[in-house]
């Protein structure tokens, strides 16, 4: 009974974590999702997280046996202005930051070109099979931390010496099917949400900006970067949720001054003669 009662609050605890990580990576499903064609972007969204969460369920047996070996070095630079150990597990961190930062940035470029009507600019949509293999592959990047995370809560320990003795891999695979199930579920509402409020799609392609700052500093700790000697430190989880509070708050307070102004600009327009 109470090893039922431990594997019940371990995979709560896990379906809770694959929550919080996972609201990163759901904004991007439903921001990369609309570059499809429209008819297909429901079938896109489902399928790309299907096939991810196979390959989570993949890359867990992967670090259960390699997370060792992942994180041995296979590359360090020494001396001059950049030190830094590189290994499996940074530079995949680094490739995800540095790519969600492309995008989003060109996503934000791509929203303030105008035409001479004043219209955001058609964009030919992608194919559908493009659109999945993104969604796949920045996926599996967000994966490794809610992994290893996930790893480190459903260890198990002997209660009087310490000693590791394994995982409960069940549970873990349980929490990710949940977690998957969840954002399948959730994909098309915030899609449905963004494309309805487009001041908020704004919003979301600044947060996936923040993002890949989080990812780009979490990869440089792991593979101990320095410039000038001065070590980069890791955006807390605390710390980003922190600024999309702010970034929220601000969109806000800024989106009800411009309808009061709007309203007073009427009013004044109605009382002239």
């Amino acid at each position: 009974m109470p090893e039922l009662i431990n594997s019940v609050v371990t995979l709560a605890l896990l379906v809770l974590l694959q929550a919080v990580l996972g609201f990163d990576n759901l904004l991007y499903i439903s921001l990369e999702s609309q570059r499809a064609p429209e008819a297909e972007q429901s079938r896109v969204r489902k399928l790309g997280i299907g096939i991810a969460v196979g390959l989570r369920i993949i890359l867990l047996f992967v670090l259960i046996n390699l997370v060792e070996v992942l994180g041995d070095p296979f590359f360090s630079t020494t001396g001059g202005w950049i030190e830094g150990n590189f290994h499996f597990h940074s530079v995949i961190v680094l490739f995800g930051g540095a790519f969600i930062l492309y995008t989003a940035t060109k996503e934000i470029i791509h929203m303030m070109s105008l035409e001479e009507e004043g219209k955001v600019t058609n964009r030919k949509p992608s194919p559908p099979g493009r659109v999945i293999g993104m969604i796949v592959l920045m996926n599996v990047i967000f994966s490794f931390d809610s992994i290893l995370s996930a790893m480190a809560l459903a260890s198990i320990k002997d209660p009087e010496t310490g000693a590791h003795l394994g995982y409960q891999l069940g549970v873990m695979i349980t929490a990710i099917l949940i977690g998957g199930l969840l954002m399948i579920l959730l994909a098309d509402r915030v899609t449905a949400f963004l494309q309805k409020n487009r001041m908020y799609e704004v919003l979301g392609l600044f947060v996936l900006f923040i993002v890949g700052i989080m990812l780009l500093t979490e990869g440089a700790h792991l593979a101990h970067l320095s410039f000038f000697g001065n070590a980069i430190q890791p955006m807390t989880k605390t710390t980003f949720y922190f600024v999309i509070g702010v970034l929220l708050l601000t969109d806000i307070v800024q989106s009800r001054y411009q309808r009061k102004i709007a309203a007073e600009k009427i009013r004044r327009s109605n009382e002239t003669p």
